[in-house]
């Protein structure tokens, strides 16, 4: 990009001036919305409008004399290329709860000195963090003010698409149910009331759906519960009658979405509000009636969503078949394709997207993709969170004798359950280092797959299970190994993370948890590899009673072959053969009734045993 006329650093000047006129040294702006979701409305896009970086994660900080993205390693190299001309540092953290911002705003910001943020788009932990940080250093916090609006003139409205209710048998839990048990809750902590912001938290909890944030199957709203009812603060002509009236005879009553901050202050002595710190904003928190006793604790819909019932359970389990048979389908015309003399024209990342989507959405209860589709061949491969687009793809290829890696990561939402998974085909004759780097990432997500594992324990501690094929010949890779995934809901839900970061006493790992299982490798403008499976905490059998307490172990959801043509044999033990044989004969038995034709012939081929 010509750094004279990127429109992004036009954009940075007219908002240094916005900050000039303000007396405010610097902007923080974070990736949120008033939810505190993972994909934002493009109302708040703020961030990547100032700076044209668009991945779904990252904090951008705009001083009067410099500008700095702070993003994790997942996104490096597409940020260096979508900030290129802007004027805008990349600052390399190593995850992305890295508080590296905060040491960059003190360095910028002299003291006695003023920072801005949205308080309407900062969480309310990270705002104490942030606020701790800056007195600590003599520096002044603005939340009341949001000069992208002084600067925005296009800014995006909200979405108005129409809500609609997730049916039964899809929706074994009645909304009824769900209300009493975040009651339960509320009374276990001592609350009166009870406020929700985060939207997939909402659709849970009132067996609603919607389709205002991409990917996601949920709506703009923020829920207050009180002891004999609450309000459902959602914007104007978004719910229908049939579904005011089932809300009705629930106690909730729908509201205008503008109304939620003067509901909280109306609140005032002899209620108790229970909030969470980390899925609630700073400026929700400060309309709180002064008379209200505030408690903060995790949502109760957050641990209890995370927790799939039996019947649930079985839904993901028939999603998966659905899923699997869409992939046996797409991957058998993808291998005929690529075989081909071009009868069907080249192949390149853009029309796996578009095929793969298309093989999705011929199956029964499918409603949507879960992400965008990651399709990266080679070196494009190597970039964790790329996609391709018309104006910068590769078409699938490889010389005569030569080998390259393609790596697929998709996913879909279904009635009954969401999916994800990443594997990675050859295309021509992988080389002996690519075989090398498949099947140690292979062995890792083996290795977790088959582990046991005390119930309660921190998930965070099952993440260099992953880790120790790669670790024991000196590799690594920079994202986490694991995140929870929803039921037909956000395809990342916590609270459980397989990861460094932190443990936290609410990761503990419970029966009905789905956590995805995806380790790999990066060889930067090379390949990249990475296998990913969901799999769902089960109680595991153990010879010795109940001596020890109760254990768990993993039963893998995901249903599609992984590629042996990329294993290197030699490094693979008898029982990691034996788990991958019986593994293929599960998939193989549980697809082969979906499937016909080419699709069939397909999954047999790549279903034998090793």
């Amino acid at each position: 990009m010509d750094a004279r006329t990127s429109p992004f650093r036009a954009r940075l000047t007219q908002l240094r001036e916005v900050l000039a006129r303000e007396g405010f040294d610097a902007l923080l702006v974070p990736s949120a919305d008033p939810h505190l979701s993972e994909y934002l409305p493009g109302r708040w896009q703020g961030r990547e409008w100032l700076s044209g970086f668009t991945g779904s994660m990252g904090t951008l900080v705009v001083g009067q004399r410099a500008a700095a993205l702070f993003a994790d390693s997942r996104y490096w190299e597409q940020a260096e290329r979508e900030l290129a001309g802007s004027g805008i540092e990349l600052v390399r953290i190593v995850t992305a709860a890295a508080p590296a911002h905060l040491d960059w705003l003190v360095e910028q910001v002299p003291r006695g000195g003023t920072v801005a943020v949205d308080g309407q788009v900062l969480g309310l932990a990270a705002a104490q963090a942030l606020k701790a940080r800056l007195e600590a250093a003599g520096i002044r916090l603005v939340t009341d003010r949001d000069p992208l609006d002084a600067i925005w003139p296009d800014r995006p409205a909200l979405p108005t698409a129409p809500v609609y209710t997730h049916q039964a048998p899809h929706a074994p839990r009645s909304r009824a149910d769900k209300l009493a048990l975040v009651r339960e809750a509320m009374v276990r902590h001592g609350a009166t009331h009870h406020f929700v912001s985060t939207v997939d938290d909402i659709a849970w909890i009132t067996n609603l759906r919607g389709n205002d944030v991409e990917y996601n199957p949920v709506f703009l709203a923020h829920l207050l519960l009180a002891p004999g009812g609450g309000r459902l603060f959602v914007g104007a002509g978004k719910v229908g009658e049939a579904e005011r009236a089932a809300l009705a005879a629930d106690g909730i009553a729908v509201a205008p979405y503008g109304e939620a901050p003067a509901a909280l202050a109306a609140l005032g002595v002899g209620a108790t509000l229970l909030l969470d710190p980390k899925r609630v904003t700073l400026a929700f928190r400060e309309r709180v009636g002064a008379g209200c006793k505030v408690l903060e604790a995790i949502n109760p819909s957050t641990l209890a969503k995370s927790r799939k019932t039996q019947a649930e359970a079985a839904h993901v389990r028939e999603a998966m078949i659905q899923d699997g048979a869409a992939m046996c389908e797409f991957y058998a015309w993808m291998e005929e394709a690529l075989a081909a003399s071009r009868p069907h024209g080249p192949v390149t990342e853009l029309t796996i997207d578009e095929k793969l989507s298309a093989a999705r959405a011929r199956r029964a209860g499918f409603v949507g993709l879960s992400f965008s589709t990651i399709a990266g061949f080679n070196a494009n491969g190597a970039l964790p969170h790329y996609r391709a687009t018309p104006e910068s793809f590769a078409t699938i290829e490889v010389n005569e004798g030569e080998g390259g890696l393609l790596l697929i990561d998709s996913g879909g939402q279904y009635l009954g359950g969401t999916t994800d998974i990443t594997r990675v085909w050859p295309v021509g004759t992988p080389s002996a280092a690519m075989k090398r780097d498949y099947t140690l990432v292979l062995k890792g997500t083996m290795a977790l797959s088959r582990t046991r594992f005390p119930r309660g324990t921190l998930s965070p501690m099952l993440d260099a299970i992953a880790r120790a094929p790669l670790w024991a010949e000196g590799l690594d890779f920079g994202h986490g190994t694991g995140h929870g995934v929803g039921y037909f809901l956000n395809v990342h839900e916590g609270p459980q993370s397989i990861s460094r970061t932190i443990p936290e006493p609410n990761m503990a790992m419970e029966p009905g948890m789905i956590t995805s299982i995806e380790p790999g490798l990066y060889r930067p403008g090379r390949w990249g590899v990475r296998i990913e499976n969901l799999v769902l905490n089960v109680p595991a059998a153990t010879a010795e009673g109940d001596t020890f307490g109760e254990f768990l172990e993993f039963e893998t959801l995901t249903l599609c072959p992984i590629d042996t043509r990329c294993i290197e044999r030699s490094l693979l033990r008898a029982d990691e053969i034996a788990w991958l044989d019986a593994y293929h004969a599960t998939v193989r038995e549980r697809l082969a009734p979906r499937v016909g034709g080419a699709a069939l012939a397909w999954l047999h081929a790549r279903t034998a045993p090793l």
